[in-house]
């Protein structure tokens, strides 16, 4: 059983968020993930992370089986914000201009013009991100980074809010580019939807005269709405406590001797941004450990390196990040 109480110096330290922020936050983030989970059924802990993602200002990537859904929920959630969206499908001939845009010399002008990419959108779908070339993959990562184009030397703000979606599938890797481990730390989350349950899948085969189900999909809230939510989330209080168990939670999966690369300090940054916005989301001013808990695999799946004795004797990261938080004690004295 948990009551709605925290520890007496973290009651102390909430004063930036009030309750009615909070609860109009939370009954928002509800409204957006009912309307995503109008077109992705039975997945609703995969939208509210999706969620949570884009409130954090971070970018997303899906790994799945072909035919789960990874693009109906990319565009879902991108017609669930009145903003603008595009789709760029991935493949081994794509240059880094269709990403970015290029610069054309206009005839009648007589001057240079930059014609702007798909990648200036509030949310831009990358489908199949591992079927480029890693020129091309590089440069939509430097835009995800810097929330910027710069072409022949002249920058091009994409302006805010922006998030990339991006979709890859786990088979089929012939022909395929696999992204780096460190350009993988600049997602902010990586999850799956896996595969329907039977009630959801008959559901779907009972509607099966609707082909794109994101179609009936209308906005709920506009990208400045957006921008306000993610201002608000960054307001969440987070006691010392939990900032010195995220750093211990990097420590020990820098130190575990299964692992060659551990959490990096952009990943600890991470992991605050979205205890956050997921606090809030739970109808909360304040960050709990539970908060933590919940994001783990999301956040440090993609993060975490085995090294190639591990992996060959079967050790698997998600075992190993529960072996990393077994090893660190939670703080206490924080309830929910």
């Amino acid at each position: 059983m948990t009551t709605n109480t925290t520890s007496t110096a973290g009651k102390q330290s909430m004063t930036s968020l009030t309750a009615e922020q909070v609860s109009w936050f939370a009954q928002t983030f509800e409204r957006l993930a009912d309307n995503i989970g109008l077109a992705v059924l039975g997945k609703k802990h995969v939208v509210r992370l999706s969620l949570t993602c884009m409130l954090s200002e971070g970018h997303l990537l899906l790994e799945d089986y072909p035919g789960t859904g990874k693009t109906s929920l990319a565009k879902a959630l991108a017609n669930t914000v009145q903003g603008s969206n595009s789709r760029i499908q991935f493949t081994p001939d794509l240059l880094p201009s269709d990403v970015t845009g290029v610069t054309i010399f206009d005839q009648l002008k007589q001057a240079f013009e930059f014609h702007r990419g798909p990648i200036f959108a509030t949310i831009v779908l990358a489908d199949e991100i591992n079927r480029a070339s890693p020129k091309t993959q590089s440069a939509l990562l430097e835009v995800m980074e810097e929330s910027r184009v710069t072409v022949d030397g002249i920058p091009h703000d994409v302006g805010a809010p922006f998030m990339v979606i991006a979709t890859q599938n786990p088979i089929e890797q012939a022909g395929t580019y696999r992204l780096p481990e460190a350009q993988l730390d600049r997602f902010l989350m990586k999850t799956s939807l896996g595969y329907p349950d039977a009630d959801a899948t008959v559901e779907l085969l009972r509607e099966s005269s609707i082909r794109d189900r994101t179609k009936t999909i209308q906005p709920v809230i506009t990208a400045e709405v957006v921008t306000q939510m993610s201002e608000l989330a960054d307001q969440v209080f987070v006691d010392d406590a939990i900032l010195r168990y995220i750093s211990s939670l990097a420590e020990q999966s820098r130190v575990h001797p299964q692992v060659r690369l551990g959490l990096s300090v952009r990943g600890c940054l991470a992991y605050v941004r979205c205890a956050k916005t997921w606090a809030a989301a739970s109808g909360r001013n304040y960050v709990i450990p539970d908060d933590v808990k919940d994001l783990a695999l999301p956040i440090l799946e993609h993060r975490l390196l085995l090294d190639a004795d591990a992996q060959f004797s079967g050790a698997t990261v998600r075992g190993v990040i529960d072996q990393i938080f077994t090893a660190v004690t939670p703080p206490a004295g924080f309830t929910n």
